[in-house]
């Protein structure tokens, strides 16, 4: 029986786990059809933070990896919109290919930090797939967006100290030639300061 007619997406969208596992009861199915943003099933699952459609979709075999219209792929907005849960999922049961970078030129790790989500930015380098020192078209790395990008708060600064922990190379400079120490003292960020120097 072929389940074509069925829309995945449309199943997805309406977060239908009995329908979705109905649908991918058929290995024929493009499980990584996409809508006219570009976005497969499985992007969508993730933007709307759907944890265990996502992972039926995952073990199904979707593609994480592939990029919608403006360059999202679903391990790079996990990555970045601080869906912990469907990112740590897909670290260990998918293949992120970290050749793949976002709008910005950026990974999962970038933004991770600028938006100050801790426990990605923790999973990602316990992973230790993603690059701690990639710098994206700005020549921003990690280190430098949790430093230039942020308020400085105590969230920062817990991020700070994790990649610094995991060796994040604080010499790095972005296209205007600044170190995330530079920023840190550009703004007075007394701590990260502290950190940056030590």
């Amino acid at each position: 029986m072929k389940l074509q007619s069925d829309n995945l997406i449309q199943a997805v969208e309406n977060n239908d786990l009995e329908k979705v596992q109905e649908i991918l009861q058929d290995s024929s199915y493009p499980i990584n059809e996409t809508n006219d943003k570009g976005e497969t099933p499985l992007l969508i699952a993730t933007h709307e933070n759907y944890i265990e459609v996502a992972k039926l979709l995952i073990e199904a075999g979707a593609d994480i990896n592939l990029q919608d219209n403006i360059q999202d792929s679903a391990y790079l907005y996990a990555g970045a919109q601080g869906k912990t849960e469907i990112l740590k999922y897909m670290i260990e049961h998918a293949e992120p290919n970290q050749n793949i970078v976002n709008r910005y030129g950026g990974n999962a790790l970038i933004p991770a930090a600028e938006k100050g989500h801790l426990n990605n930015v923790k999973l990602l380098l316990l992973d230790g797939k993603a690059d701690i020192d990639h710098q994206n078209n700005f020549g921003y790395t990690a280190l430098i967006e949790a430093v230039a990008l942020t308020d400085g708060s105590v969230l920062y600064q817990q991020i700070v100290q994790e990649l610094l922990a995991h060796n994040a190379n604080k010499e790095l400079r972005d296209n205007s030639g600044k170190t995330a120490l530079d920023y840190a003292k550009e703004m007075g960020y007394t701590k990260m300061i502290e950190m940056l120097e030590d």
